[in-house]
């Protein structure tokens, strides 16, 4: 590791990316700027690591280095890896294991012993959660909800279109992200929990059309606050997120239904320290991946 932290890192830090999802959602809409194409060739973990530790002997690959430079306008891509000048240290140590180490204890004493960052409750089940909190109880009189996930059924089958439409009608934005029907990650879902009937594919149709048929029935105002998107990645979270404050969050679980699986409730906390700005930062990234129907 270089003794000096090359400009790269420091610039990260500064910006306030060092988070991976917050780094990964930034890149996409530097990528997006510079061609459709290269959303979504964010580097990985390791790749950001070794990226911003100094010991690259070689740029990265083109792509890489222009989404950087649209990124960080004010460095070219060699600057960007080479030693960080002194004067925009501003502070920073070279020493990036002991920042990190000064972040969590940083991070323990906003938090505080004893909680849980900002989980509030956590059900065994989606059936169990919905009982204790019943969907309308969730959705009536929100003002943004967006929503992740494979066929988001609690926003599609058990919220009354009505009410919905009703909603948007009244101001509020709609963004559901499902999982392509079309795609190979449904299909492998499929296979995962068992069905033969193509049961998850159809039913997933059937829930777009839902959002599409009901789309067409608003006002034309109205129809900018709904928004559709289909995504095509292996399946980890079903995700939704109310008025920018509360989080529900569903991991899909190997060979269980998703009804089955543990679900967890967060509320935004002053601090931004749990969860819920890690999973908005996985809707976020998902979205600006996906493909808008």
């Amino acid at each position: 590791m270089s003794p000096q932290p090359i400009l790269l890192h420091v610039v990260i830090r500064q910006r306030r990316l060092q988070r991976y999802g917050m780094f990964q959602a930034a890149y996409d809409e530097a990528a997006k700027k510079i061609s459709p194409e290269l959303v979504g060739t964010a580097p990985s973990r390791a790749q950001l690591h070794r990226w911003t530790s100094g010991g690259l002997k070689r740029l990265p690959y083109v792509d890489h280095c222009r989404v950087l430079e649209a990124m960080f306008p004010e460095w070219t891509a060699d600057e960007l890896f080479a030693p960080c000048p002194p004067h925009l240290l501003n502070g920073e140590t070279a020493a990036p294991v002991a920042e990190e180490r000064a972040d969590l204890e940083a991070t323990a004493d906003r938090i505080g012993p004893g909680t849980y960052a900002d989980v509030t409750a956590i059900y065994p089940t989606r059936a169990e959660f919905t009982f204790a909190h019943p969907v309308h109880e969730l959705l009536d009189g929100a003002t943004t909800i967006r929503a992740a996930g494979l066929s988001l059924n609690m926003l599609c089958q058990q919220y009354p279109d009505q009410r919905l439409a009703r909603l948007i009608e009244d101001g509020t934005t709609l963004q559901a992200l499902f999982l392509d029907p079309e795609g190979q990650a449904i299909r492998a879902r499929e296979q995962e929990e068992g069905y033969t009937d193509n049961h998850l594919t159809t039913l997933t149709r059937l829930n777009i059309e839902v959002l599409t048929r009901l789309r067409k029935r608003l006002s034309p105002e109205a129809q900018e606050r709904l928004a559709v998107a289909v995504y095509d990645e292996t399946i980890r979270f079903n995700i939704t997120l109310i008025d920018d404050r509360l989080c529900v969050m569903q991991p899909y679980l190997p060979q269980a239904r998703g009804v089955d699986s543990p679900t967890f409730l967060a509320e935004r906390n002053s601090t931004g320290t749990g969860l819920y700005a890690t999973f908005e930062e996985i809707f976020h990234s998902l979205w600006t991946r996906g493909r808008t129907v």
